[in-house]
């Protein structure tokens, strides 16, 4: 008798396992769309690849959304060839996915509000000191406005979605 408690309990693991992967690959797609939609920059690799993350991490959970955004990031880079170097933009993948974390915990502790423009901060102004790595603190200036711009577009697409869908109650 335990035996089959057991087995149904691995059978409902396994299912939660593949809709946790459906959703993640759904919003993956949706990423590499934004990937896409480019806003122009200096670096060419800022676009709406970030919404898709942003909104699973509020949605869904601190690594689907991780795994969406930094995936999102590797897309939008490849679209355009890796412009800083693979391992520049492995760098700021990895960046992307704590900021999914982050505007999740904010989001949890402060309200949607306070996590997008905790986003907009971490994203559009800590990320382009990455380009310090590049070209000093003339290219951190250069790319930083338009990064804030891509910013605050993705997390205001993210944080509308969120309550929209959240009102009509399908999460």
């Amino acid at each position: 008798m335990s035996n089959v408690s057991f087995e149904q309990g691995d059978l409902r693991k396994s299912a939660l396992s593949v809709k946790r992967v459906a959703i993640m690959a759904v919003f993956i797609a949706l990423s590499a769309v934004g990937a896409l939609i480019k806003i122009p920059s200096p670096v060419g690799t800022i676009g709406l690849d970030s919404a898709p993350g942003f909104f699973s991490a509020i949605a869904f959970g601190s690594v689907e959304g991780a795994v969406i955004i930094a995936l999102g990031h590797m897309l939008t880079a490849a679209v355009t060839g890796f412009p800083l170097t693979i391992p520049i933009h492995i760098f700021i993948a990895l960046q992307m996915a704590l900021w999914a974390l982050s505007f999740r915990w904010v989001n949890k502790k402060l309200g949607l509000i306070a996590a997008v423009i905790a986003g907009i901060v971490l994203n559009g102004v800590v990320s382009s000191f990455t380009m310090m790595l590049m070209g000093g603190f003339g290219a951190v200036l250069g790319v930083m406005p338009f990064l804030i711009i891509g910013s605050a577009i993705n997390l205001i697409i993210a944080a509308a979605a969120y309550r929209v869908i959240k009102a009509s109650k399908l999460i």
